[in-house]
């Protein structure tokens, strides 16, 4: 091996060996999970400081011009402060529980549940609910609620990347090596059904021809080849097991994106098209194709090299067009105030129904795998970002659901903020020995990684700054 080479990551074999071969946790914690995450921002929804964040928000809103904001520089410091507690009440303790107070899940899940219950009846005993009272409210309230739970996904997806590479973190939370339901198995899954939801053919947008759809795809094909490119140079660690041995999750979201710009079909049609794409890539895993994708025996030809990524494609493309959709007749089908107020109901059915199937697939189909992204991993993570989607909607019962400044700032940078995130776990881990950081360095350097991400996010917001290439 070439010395140079080997010294730039000389613990690459062991932080791949240490992400590898894990076999996920249970999927009541999962669910226990995904109800303390948004969980945390329904809390920062009903606690809400009326005087500051009413200040902040009327100088956001006052401070508007041509879809830029820009907060003038005496309003700075206020702007941040009001940042910093929507990372003391939504971020830090997301982070908390992903690694020293793992092992009080379930428990904290249920006093989270009665907390809320109890600000909710102290709320209704104080107030006049106005949810079920109008369309206007209820239409915006369900826009600004698909907004925060974007914002839910990318934060737990920008802390995971980097806390997984700690032994703070526990193994049951990373990716399965083959079977199995890890929180960070929902990664790819939840961004597909992400962007579905609200993407242009949920929006009943017309179609884009075959130039158009390449030209807005083309930013996610150059970030994949971006990161293969940067990882080979710098010898960084990388489980061939996940997607190949050169695709990444970018060219997954690329050739997603570039099957369903080119298919042109009625959304009310997208999700029996998905449906029967799942169930026929199902059955050719049934049939053997299982065995192939999970083999470790690979040949020289690209389809071997990179089967996981290949071959899963199917199984996100089948979620993604479920996903149109679900989208386009709960969000954008009838804005009608009576149709509108009974989205969270059945958000709350489909949830359930998700959970239902997902658990009937397990058992008796085939196992949950994220590798493969089978029927069953499908079902799965529609059953948690849907069980997310209708915990957050309980806060329209507040009243009128308002963005906190926090999910404003990164619902206006996603994917720049993501980049971010990635180029400084990149830098962690090449300058640090994150196997062996104790507890503590490793839980500081993880609050330090957060807090910048979301100051980065303020002052972008504060800038008027807007990263998105299409």
């Amino acid at each position: 091996m070439d010395p140079i080479r080997s010294s730039v990551n000389p613990n690459k074999q062991l932080k791949e060996e240490f992400v590898s071969n894990l076999t996920g946790s249970s999927m009541l914690e999962n669910a226990a999970l995904m109800t303390i995450i948004p969980g945390l921002i329904l809390l920062r929804h009903l606690i809400f400081f009326r005087g500051k964040d009413d200040h902040i928000r009327t100088i956001k809103e006052t401070s508007k011009s041509s879809d830029k904001t820009i907060i003038g520089c005496r309003h700075w410091t206020a702007y941040m402060v009001t940042l910093a507690i929507d990372f003391s009440f939504i971020v830090l303790p997301m982070l908390l529980f992903f690694t020293v107070l793992a092992e009080w899940t379930q428990i904290s899940a249920l006093c989270l549940i009665l907390l809320a219950f109890l600000f909710f009846a102290v709320k209704r005993s104080n107030s006049t609910f106005s949810y079920f009272k109008g369309g206007r409210v209820a239409v915006y309230s369900v826009r600004e609620i698909i907004s925060s739970y974007r914002v839910l996904v990318m934060i737990m997806t920008c802390l995971c990347i980097l806390a997984v590479d700690f032994k703070i973190f526990p193994r049951r939370y990373g990716k399965t090596e083959t079977y199995g339901t890890g929180l960070m198995d929902l990664g790819v899954g939840s961004f597909v059904l992400a962007n579905a939801l609200v993407s242009r053919q949920a929006r009943n947008v017309l179609s884009m021809k075959w130039k158009t759809a390449l030209l807005s795809t083309s930013p996610l094909i150059v970030l994949g080849f971006g990161r293969l490119i940067s990882t080979t140079s710098v010898d960084y660690q990388v489980h061939v097991g996940e997607y190949g041995v050169h695709w990444n999750f970018f060219f997954t979201l690329a050739a997603v994106s570039m099957l369903t710009s080119l298919i042109d079909i009625n959304p009310q049609y997208c999700g029996v098209l998905g449906l029967l794409i799942l169930v026929g890539y199902q059955i050719c895993l049934l049939c053997g194709l299982n065995e192939y994708l999970l083999s470790n025996k690979r040949s020289m030809d690209f389809i071997s090299q990179n089967k996981e990524g290949i071959f899963s494609i199917f199984g996100y493309w089948g979620m993604y067009l479920v996903g149109v959709h679900l989208g386009n007749s709960l969000f954008f089908r009838d804005n009608a105030a009576w149709i509108r107020s009974k989205t969270m109901i059945r958000i709350w059915v489909l949830a359930i129904l998700f959970w239902l199937s997902t658990v009937i697939l397990d058992k008796f189909v085939e196992s949950v795998s994220r590798r493969m992204c089978n029927l069953a991993y499908v079902t799965f993570v529609l059953a948690q970002n849907f069980q997310g989607l209708a915990i957050l909607m309980l806060s329209d019962l507040n009243g009128e659901h308002r963005n906190l400044v926090l999910e404003e700032a990164f619902n206006r940078n996603l994917l720049g903020l993501f980049l971010l995130a990635n180029v400084f776990t990149g830098l962690i881990n090449m300058y640090v020995d994150t196997i062996s950081a104790s507890s503590f360095t490793a839980l500081a350097i993880l609050i330090g990684y957060a807090f910048v991400l979301c100051i980065a996010a303020g002052f972008a917001e504060l800038s008027g700054i807007k990263l998105k290439f299409w």
